[in-house]
């Protein structure tokens, strides 16, 4: 009796090199992706390395060739020659009150009124949503003399009022939340919470809010750097002895000529609130990225 053996058929062997290079169906980054994200971040860095090394030297090391590219003694220095060369401490602090106020501001009636459009279901909810949108197409320096004959009959000039209360909502701010609600919270869980015996407000408080919060945050960090870096307008209503941050350092910049360390010391206070604010804030907009990676 004649015994046929069969071999099974062999898997097909994927190369060693082939399988190290994919996981999970995705390539890993090779030397090349890794040395032009590096580029990036150090030309992306730079800036801010050169503004802090002329903030630690004197005005004449900005002349040198070849450049200074180490940090200095006159750090110090430099920094309270800013706050003896103009009201740089109030303006700091002028600055804070008014990019807080308006970034809670923003941050609350943008998800309130982004609730609404996306969420809730009233008369005209799409032609005022057109409205607030279309309000982005004109150019903030058309209103500027009309706002200012505003202020002055409010008497409001030269007073932080003046700065704060035109930002307290932005119409980008209503379209994001609403963009991001309209997808975020599902209609099912809003419907349960109804059943449940919620009101309006508390949907809101519990379920929007919550869910909201990667969008807040970003929200909240473009609105702080925006109402941070706002130059214009403060200029134009307020007074040289009541400034914001970004008024002083032009004033630190007038003059016949121009002491480049010292408006780079300047500079460098300046951009400290905002690295803090991203720093604060980071953990949230990366969650909010990855989750929303997660679900496409």
């Amino acid at each position: 009796m004649t015994t046929i053996i069969t071999e099974a058929p062999r898997q097909a062997r994927v190369p060693r090199s082939r399988a190290a290079r994919s996981h999970g169906g995705r390539r890993s980054a090779g030397f090349w992706t890794y040395a032009a994200l590096v580029a990036v971040l150090l030309g992306s860095l730079f800036p801010v390395y050169w503004s802090l090394i002329v903030a630690s030297h004197d005005n004449d090391a900005i002349a040198r060739v070849p450049p200074v590219l180490t940090p200095g003694g006159h750090l110090f220095e430099n920094v309270a020659r800013v706050f003896d060369t103009t009201a740089f401490g109030k303006a700091m602090l002028n600055s804070f009150i008014v990019s807080g106020s308006v970034t809670v501001s923003v941050v609350l009636f943008s998800t309130l009124a982004g609730f609404a459009f996306a969420k809730l279901r009233f008369r005209g909810r799409t032609s005022l949503l057109v409205v607030a949108i279309a309000t982005t197409t004109v150019p903030h320096q058309l209103g500027i003399i009309p706002l200012y004959i505003l202020m002055a009959e409010l008497g409001w000039t030269g007073r932080l009022e003046a700065v704060i209360v035109p930002g307290l909502v932005t119409a980008f701010g209503v379209f994001f939340m609403t963009q991001y609600l309209s997808s975020a919270v599902p209609d099912e869980l809003l419907e349960a919470g109804r059943i449940d015996g919620c009101s309006t407000l508390r949907l809101f408080w519990h379920v929007v809010v919550p869910a909201a919060r990667p969008a807040a945050a970003v929200l909240g960090l473009f609105t702080f750097m925006q109402a941070w870096n706002d130059f214009f307008w403060p200029l134009v209503v307020l007074t040289p002895e009541n400034p914001t941050v970004q008024v002083a350092l032009s004033s630190l910049a007038s003059g016949y000529t121009t002491d480049y360390a010292l408006v780079l010391t300047g500079t460098v206070l300046a951009t400290v609130p905002v690295v803090v604010v991203f720093a604060a804030l980071g953990r949230q907009i990366i969650g909010g990225i990855m989750s929303g990676a997660i679900k496409g």
